[in-house]
């Protein structure tokens, strides 16, 4: 029998150190990498701050950025990892508000190329099919894309799913170059790395949001973002942070986002 119960508990994902009455909250995550990596990276900080409150929240992504948006759409998440376009536009759209973000941070979108091939100024992609994760990844695309299109450069946008798809693909010269974002990048192995060279920066904003959906209550609310902010100073919280390249949480609110909001940006308005 106990051998039973520990069989279940193991296929539903109970945690001894959570009651299996308590609610389970799903927490999702923008799917930049494979959902087989996220879930490696994430699941962990995750029970660390299911252990600290006491509430059950789980792991959740989607195949692909579109599908991942689609659900921010429904509200299929109590909670999410979204980059910072997508916060201003399900704020307004599913009433999704700001908790935390990563301390210290400003995200940077950049465009990469094979190291081995012919370019290594943005001017030499004219005419190329580029690699970009979705059109309405923030940096990743839409910045990087702006910079091609004020710059007069002619290119065909080929959207392959995922951050590391950008990067693969343009490693192994199927694309002459792609888009992708500095933290996303330096996430990779060291072979993928040593294969692009990096030829354009953006200018930094306000990085990724984590941010709840209104049917998160402000206790629960207050829970998780302590929870959150105590891993800064603890030597567990400290190794958790330092696997997704974290240097630390902080408090968000929802006009540190006006950055991008002035860019007046429609992409998902356009879908």
């Amino acid at each position: 029998m106990n051998k039973l119960i520990l069989l279940v508990g193991l296929l539903f994902g109970f945690s001894g150190a959570v009651s299996a009455q308590q609610k389970t909250l799903t927490f999702g995550v923008v799917p930049q990498q494979s959902a087989k990596r996220l879930a490696a990276l994430w699941t962990p900080i995750f029970q660390h701050i299911s252990e600290q409150t006491g509430v059950h929240i789980v792991f959740s992504t989607a195949k692909d950025i579109p599908t991942f948006e689609k659900r921010l759409e429904a509200g299929d998440y109590d909670l999410a990892y979204m980059n910072p376009y997508h916060y201003t536009y399900y704020n307004q759209v599913s009433g999704y508000d700001a908790l935390a973000k990563q301390s210290n941070k400003t995200i940077q979108g950049v465009i990469v190329a094979n190291a081995d091939g012919k370019v290594r100024n943005i001017r030499d992609l004219a005419g190329s099919r580029l690699a970009f994760p979705a059109p309405a990844a923030f940096a990743a695309s839409l910045l990087a894309q702006a910079e091609l299109n004020n710059l007069g450069v002619e290119y065909t946008p080929m959207y392959v799913g995922s951050h590391d798809s950008v990067y693969l693909n343009v490693s192994r010269g199927f694309f002459p170059a792609g888009g992708g974002i500095q933290r996303t990048l330096n996430n990779m192995n060291e072979s993928t790395q040593s294969s692009l060279v990096t030829i354009w920066k953006s200018a930094r904003y306000t990085c990724h949001a984590i941010a709840t959906h209104p049917n998160i209550d402000a206790a629960t609310r207050d829970k998780i973002l302590t929870a959150l902010l105590s891993m800064n100073n603890s030597e567990q919280g400290k190794a958790l942070l330092k696997t997704i390249n974290f240097n630390g949480f902080e408090a968000a609110v929802n006009s540190d986002w006006d950055d991008v909001r002035a860019l007046n940006i429609d992409a998902l308005l356009r879908n």
